[in-house]
């Protein structure tokens, strides 16, 4: 079932969805879709709103397929357009959603302000989630996907990084939302990679790259001060900021802290 003009669409168009901007080149979301994998146990959208992704993901995934969606009004709508997806729809806030068992993939136009939130969610649960395709806006996808220099790389890029391969797909233009937001927009792809221990404490890598890039300008001596032991304060590392650490020397950085 392919909603073929989504411009004609406000008249059904959920009370609570008005100020939202809506993707409206289904080239696009095919697109989207078909960046994800098809041998996922099971597919996670979030936040279906309309359902521009969810009509092609009914018709590819339908068999394991869940529609997280926490607006009710909206997920009224969907059962409607969609009547195939009695028992895929969930309501509820994906953000405290407990993943199922085996491989999951997740997808979805992601809430920009939330965004961040979801990525944190993902890797949470990143022994079930292998794979991630979300539109996020384009400077937060740039700084998902920048390595250890640039001045976009961060706390979630260090992060997801540990744990996923991230490629930056495309960029998504305004004008191809009803109506046009102001900012530009990009599709991201996070891959499970093969780490499954960091070799190190992960609680403390947390807080170390977080603690890091809270003070970025800073260099990590007086960044990370309350945390580094006596004996190490003149190592090299501490010279640096935490823009210039790739993960691995994070992880290192974090031994660090473990050994002293």
């Amino acid at each position: 079932m392919i909603m073929e003009n989504y411009n004609n669409i406000d008249l059904v168009r959920p009370k609570k969805a008005l100020g939202q901007h809506f993707l409206v080149d289904l080239n696009i979301a095919h697109k989207i879709v078909d960046a994800l994998s098809t041998d996922h146990d099971v597919v996670i959208e979030v936040g279906a709103g309309m359902g521009v992704l969810t009509q092609y993901l009914v018709e590819n995934q339908l068999n394991k397929l869940q529609v997280v969606e926490i607006d009710k009004e909206s997920v009224e709508f969907l059962k409607k357009k969609f009547p195939e997806l009695e028992g895929h729809l969930v309501l509820g806030d994906f953000l405290k959603y407990e993943m199922p068992e085996g491989d999951v993939g997740v997808i979805g136009n992601f809430p920009y302000n939330i965004s961040s939130q979801i990525f944190f969610q993902i890797l949470k649960y990143r022994n079930n989630v292998s794979e991630c395709v979300g539109m996020i806006q384009k400077e937060v996808a740039e700084r998902l996907a920048a390595g250890p220099g640039s001045k976009t790389y961060g706390i979630l890029s260090v992060l997801l990084q540990a744990w996923y391969d991230i490629e930056y797909l495309f960029t998504v233009h305004e004008n191809v939302f009803n109506p046009p937001p102001k900012v530009k927009s990009a599709v991201i792809r996070l891959k499970r990679n093969n780490v499954k221990e960091l070799g190190c404490d992960e609680k403390l890598f947390f807080t170390v790259v977080k603690q890091a890039f809270n003070q970025r300008r800073k260099t990590l001596r007086n960044s990370l001060r309350s945390l580094i032991p006596a004996e190490i304060i003149d190592n090299e590392i501490f010279n640096k900021r935490p823009e210039q650490l790739s993960v691995q020397e994070f992880v290192a950085l974090t031994r660090y802290f473990e050994k002293s």
